[in-house]
């Protein structure tokens, strides 16, 4: 089990590494998800962060909010409005660098045995940050894309790819498809050569590639037919097809480049 000391400081990282590249942008440069601009990634984030600190703070007041804001609007036009009304704040990049140093103190307060309530299953304070991680780096791919920068493995992709196996049963059942029963195996090629697996060595079931290409597919920020990744057996296959390591409801996934 890793330290979630280790896990925090990995989050800051990799808020870190999108600060730097946003500080000096154009907020309105469009990005690779439909209808969002630089500062639309960056409210996501930020607006994201402050239902986790409420979640982590106080759970039945985020339970409370959850149920009015996917009840009293368009359920599927959450996220976009939120993102909307909140890239409009003129003081963005400071009110993200706030929301990702209360969070930060939030997990790391959290007493023991804490069980946060998300959009998708209670999650430890653990679960949360590495849930953060893969937000974080998951937008930050975007924000790159837009920019034309080069997408960077590091050592963090670890944890992107550890959700994306931990999350296989969630991607089944947001779309009312019956849960593989057998165990999976995956094995994937970390950035310094080093080989990240999960899962028993005999299984029929097996997912193979670059962490980079699991990563961005699990995160849907690639078509699965511009990866690398290699599937064998009938629900491995199927897992590749609709993999998405975020709660919430399917995503439409990337077209093919």
């Amino acid at each position: 089990m890793i330290d979630l000391t280790v896990l925090l400081a990995d989050l800051r990282d990799e808020g870190e590494l999108l600060d730097s590249r946003v500080a000096g942008a154009e907020w309105r440069l469009p990005t690779p998800a439909t209808g969002w601009t630089i500062a639309h990634q960056i409210a996501h984030l930020a607006w994201t962060d402050e239902q986790a600190i409420l979640a982590a703070t106080d759970p039945e007041r985020f339970a409370a909010a959850a149920v009015k804001a996917f009840t009293e609007g368009d359920p599927s036009r959450v996220v976009d409005d939120a993102a909307a009304e909140v890239a409009r704040r003129p003081d963005l990049l400071e009110h993200w660098r706030g929301t990702r140093a209360a969070l930060a103190d939030a997990l790391a307060n959290a007493p023991a045995g804490t069980r946060i309530p998300w959009f998708g299953p209670p999650m430890s304070p653990a679960s949360m940050a590495t849930a953060r991680i893969m937000e974080t780096w998951a937008h930050g791919t975007d924000v790159a894309d837009a920019l034309g920068i080069a997408r960077e493995a590091t050592l963090r992709l670890r944890h992107v790819a550890h959700i994306g196996v931990r999350t296989r049963d969630f991607a089944y059942v947001v779309r009312d498809l019956p849960v593989p029963t057998d165990p999976f195996r995956v094995e994937l090629a970390g950035p310094s050569d080093e080989v990240w697996t999960w899962g028993p060595e005999d299984a029929e079931q097996r997912v193979s590639g670059p962490a980079l290409d699991f990563c961005l597919l699990v995160t849907q920020r690639v078509h699965r037919d511009d990866t690398a990744l290699t599937a064998e057996g009938a629900e491995a296959d199927r897992w590749l097809g609709i993999a998405q390591a975020f709660a919430g409801p399917p995503g439409e996934g990337r077209a093919r480049a």
